[in-house]
């Protein structure tokens, strides 16, 4: 039987070596003995968060339209390292193998180079994650450090223009409304709803006693 064969590639409108990976892709295919299905996003950055033919692809993949995905290199299958890793994985856990043949990466299951390829790739995607955890903590500490010395909205704005203080603004509405209803018997549901709040919200404002 043979197998089909998810061909990825995407070209920004500067790549002017499209059509060599384009065809370095169908060759190695084709010397596999794979049959082809291609996916082109064209004139598509790396950096944007949707790409229909990779959506498409994966979209197929777990449909188990084919068996293997060959991409030209890493970096056209991801928008960041923790995508990239997050979709070789999920195409891991389908049963589907991805190769880059031009940097010899294969993540067969039944080749013990193809599972270290996965580990190592986990093991980067953590790291990357920890220190965009680590960059967003010290922007979130600074922001605030400036924010109680009076410097945002003068001397420096946030990113979105609005200059306010960091975590969500407290939710201002009548608590003693929702003990009032609440001893007549309404429930939290119905008193969120006729006061257009959160059902959390509504819980959490009408303290037990102790």
């Amino acid at each position: 039987m043979t197998i089909k064969a998810a061909v990825y590639a995407r070209v920004s409108t500067l790549d002017q070596n499209c059509q060599m990976q384009l065809t370095e892709l169908r060759e190695f295919n084709q010397r596999s003995g794979w049959e082809a299905i291609e996916y082109v996003d064209q004139g598509v950055s790396g950096a944007k968060r949707s790409r229909p033919a990779l959506d498409r692809l994966m979209s197929d993949a777990r449909l188990k339209k084919f068996g293997v995905v060959v991409c030209w290199k890493l970096d056209r299958f991801g928008r960041s390292m923790i995508d990239l890793i997050s979709n070789v994985r999920e195409l891991d856990n389908l049963g589907i193998r991805f190769v880059a043949p031009s940097q010899g990466i294969d993540t067969d299951s039944k080749s013990p180079t193809g599972r270290l390829i996965l580990h190592i790739l986990a093991a980067l995607a953590e790291f990357e994650r920890e220190l965009i955890r680590e960059r967003c903590q010290a922007g979130l500490a600074e922001y605030n450090r400036a924010m109680d010395a009076g410097l945002i909205g003068k001397q420096r704005h946030s990113r979105s223009g609005k200059d306010l203080p960091c975590g969500r603004p407290p939710r201002v509405f009548r608590r003693d409304r929702v003990a009032e209803m609440r001893a007549l018997g309404h429930s939290w549901r119905k008193i969120a709803w006729e006061l257009k709040l959160p059902l959390t919200t509504v819980r959490q404002s009408v303290r037990k006693p102790s």
